[in-house]
């Protein structure tokens, strides 16, 4: 299996689907689906029974899974989406860069 270009507390920016054109921070990666949760997108309402955290119940609103495809990491230099890359540093680590700016994403 490949590596991810995406890891949990990146930026990222949605390419396709209903959040077009939005950013929000990756709060989980689901590498079995190669899927992401990201803050604020893809909310979706899941009916709750009561229970001991939420004694009344009712609608919640939470985020549901993006296929990783249509999320790119948002460079730290320009604040643009960008593809991104994997080369050796001088300490001969793996590192990620962003295609478009050659920096290195943290």
């Amino acid at each position: 299996m490949s590596k991810l270009h995406i890891k949990k507390g990146d930026i990222v920016f949605v390419n396709t689907g209903e959040d077009k054109g939005k950013t929000g921070r990756v709060l989980q990666v689901l590498v079995k689906d190669n899927r992401a949760i990201v803050e604020g997108i893809n909310m979706v309402s899941k009916h709750t029974k009561p229970n001991a955290k939420n004694p009344q119940g009712g609608i919640e609103k939470k985020e549901a899974p993006v296929h990783i495809s249509n999320l790119n990491v948002v460079d730290p230099k320009s604040g643009k989406p960008t593809r991104i890359g994997r080369k050796l540093n001088a300490e001969g680590a793996l590192v990620r860069y962003s295609k478009k700016s050659g920096e290195e994403i943290k």
